[in-house]
């Protein structure tokens, strides 16, 4: 992939960070927006969207970073475990459900225990049909690597958003991780993937 690709991609995921951010602040936080829409006060309803905005860009620059070290650990953990690395993966994605259940709970004994398990429930659906879809468009081999990127690296990524005291900065934080998560497994492989072909139709005209 060249520079004008990756640097499309940065920007794209960017704005997406930053618009799911935003999209999200408006039912976490209502009420800072009723308190500068009555009366309307256009500088501080202003501020306050631009606030949320780069709240969603600091999370999405925060998924590209976990995005590009998933690229590095997964290319690792085929070199070190080889055949083993789907079961490892499996394995790691196993352990996240149940920390997302076991740890916050037992931070936060306030909240109900069912919260977190339909949280972490929730997070793992989300990860399968996403995974499915990378499946299916690629290869099957993908699964396993996708989940582990939605699961895992996404809690790795929240986890500032799970030290929060209350929800909703938790809330704001895991939204725009998902979407941009998403958004650049979705989209890797139709960027790298012209350029595969095109190895390809070098190497055999090479040979011919």
């Amino acid at each position: 992939m060249n520079s004008r690709k990756w640097v499309g991609l940065f920007l794209k995921t960017l704005i997406l960070g930053g618009v799911a951010g935003l999209i999200t602040s408006f039912f976490v936080k209502t009420a800072s927006y009723t308190r500068v829409l009555d009366p309307v006060d256009f500088f501080q309803l202003l501020g306050v969207v631009l606030f949320f905005l780069g709240l969603g860009f600091v999370f999405s620059l925060i998924s590209q970073t976990g995005f590009f070290a998933y690229l590095f650990i997964n290319q690792f953990g085929l070199g070190f475990f080889r055949s083993f690395w789907p079961t490892v993966q499996v394995l790691l994605v196993a352990f996240v459900v149940f920390d997302l259940v076991y740890f916050p709970y037992n931070a936060n004994g306030k909240d109900s225990l069912g919260l977190y398990i339909l949280m972490s429930a929730a997070i793992l659906v989300y990860g399968w049909i996403i995974a499915k879809i990378k499946a299916k468009q690629t290869n099957q081999r993908a699964f396993v690597p996708a989940l582990f990127l939605m699961v895992v690296m996404t809690a790795v990524e929240w986890v500032p958003g799970l030290r929060t005291s209350g929800t909703d900065y938790a809330w704001l934080m895991i939204i725009p991780l998902l979407v941009c998560n998403t958004y650049q497994l979705l989209v890797l492989h139709r960027l790298t993937n012209p350029e595969q072909k095109e190895q390809k139709a070098n190497t055999k005209s090479k040979k011919g």
